[in-house]
């Protein structure tokens, strides 16, 4: 079992008013909603729904130091049956055609091979946001050859190719899980070419800064996986670093939230506003509350008033053309090739 990066997952920064009120605090050059305005597309609104995804809860095997959700094994956050009644109802009811299952470690939750099932039945598309490691765990080895046996989507993290910066990052000894979990969805199909079963791997830096060109890292991921450990896989997403949670609270600790959120306003890109996933993507969280984004989630920036603003209330209609509620951690998915739950969204320029 991983060994965690912290005693105690939840970040001294988790209370969310805490954190909007310390960006808010910032001098920056201009707001988000400015920012969208002078780029003519203000105000942010949503396109159709095509992505219904769904916090299960915040448990997880590990505690990662970036984790903008504050999860780990100490958290209680866990969708209780209603809810997760009310998502399927609503996904099976409405023509969203992906389902994405996130948490926390989302197959901790114990309706999660219920949940998998269902949408496949009913034709949907599914991606498990999976870490790799708890697959390790007692209980979870059953996981690859089910979700291949289903045509799950992995999205899996790990932040490096090399075993220190991503135990630095994670936890001593999850480098290694990890790359013994990449082999094993391997061996059922994933990552390997012409087997329709996607495994794909999320990369975020270690540090203040943006990500590199995804084009070039994904070349020398694929490279070194194999050449180090016979590991394929099929997409690298990288994804920025969002100023909330504990990395808001590694940015104020180490002194450099005002030179980041400065860098993300200075490199905000106009070509990514179109490909923001809010437009097309509806947020669940474990208690069925409504959100533009998994961000705004985490900092409890709901959906516009005029808005249903719970799963059980939800439908595709009412939640078409909606205000997406913004803020100045919105700079994080528009700075330089953009960043979203699929990687980078353009070309900067």
């Amino acid at each position: 079992m991983a060994l965690l990066t912290l005693a105690n997952s939840k970040s001294p920064l988790a209370d969310t008013a805490t954190q909007r009120t310390t960006l808010d605090a910032l001098p920056l050059a201009l707001s988000f909603a400015q920012a969208t305005a002078h780029a003519g597309r203000a105000p942010l609104r949503a396109r159709a729904v095509e992505i219904l995804q769904v916090n299960v809860g915040k448990r997880c095997n590990q505690a990662c130091h970036h984790c903008h959700v504050d999860a780990g094994p100490d958290r209680t956050e866990v969708m209780p049956d209603a809810v997760v009644d009310a998502c399927l109802r609503f996904l099976e009811r409405s023509g969203v055609s992906t389902l994405d299952i996130t948490g926390g470690a989302p197959e901790l939750h114990p309706r999660f091979r219920e949940i998998v099932t269902r949408a496949r039945a009913a034709g949907r598309h599914v991606i498990d946001r999976c870490n790799l490691t708890i697959t390790q765990l007692p209980n979870y080895g059953y996981l690859p050859a089910f979700l291949a046996q289903h045509q799950v989507e992995v999205v899996a993290s790990l932040p490096s190719f090399a075993a220190r910066q991503t135990d630095a990052q994670r936890g001593e000894g999850v480098f290694d899980q990890s790359i013994a979990a990449l082999r094993q969805f391997n061996a059922v199909g994933y990552g390997v070419e012409g087997s329709g079963l996607l495994l794909n791997l999320v990369t975020n830096p270690v540090g203040a800064f943006l990500p590199a060109s995804q084009v070039a890292l994904e070349r020398d991921w694929k490279r070194e996986l194999t050449r180090r450990f016979g590991i394929s896989f099929n997409r690298l997403y990288t994804i920025t670093n969002m100023p909330i949670s504990r990395y808001l609270e590694f940015l104020v600790a180490s002194g450099n939230l005002q030179a980041y959120m400065d860098k993300l306003v200075t490199a905000f890109n106009p070509a990514t506003v179109d490909g923001l996933m809010c437009r097309t993507t509806l947020s669940v969280g474990w208690d069925g509350r409504l959100f533009d984004c998994d961000f705004n989630q985490m900092i409890e920036l709901g959906v516009a008033a005029s808005a249903p603003q719970t799963i059980v209330d939800a439908s595709v209609e009412a939640l078409a053309g909606r205000p997406i509620a913004v803020g100045r951690h919105c700079f994080g998915c528009t700075a330089g090739a953009g960043s979203s739950c699929g990687g980078t969204i353009a070309s900067p320029g």
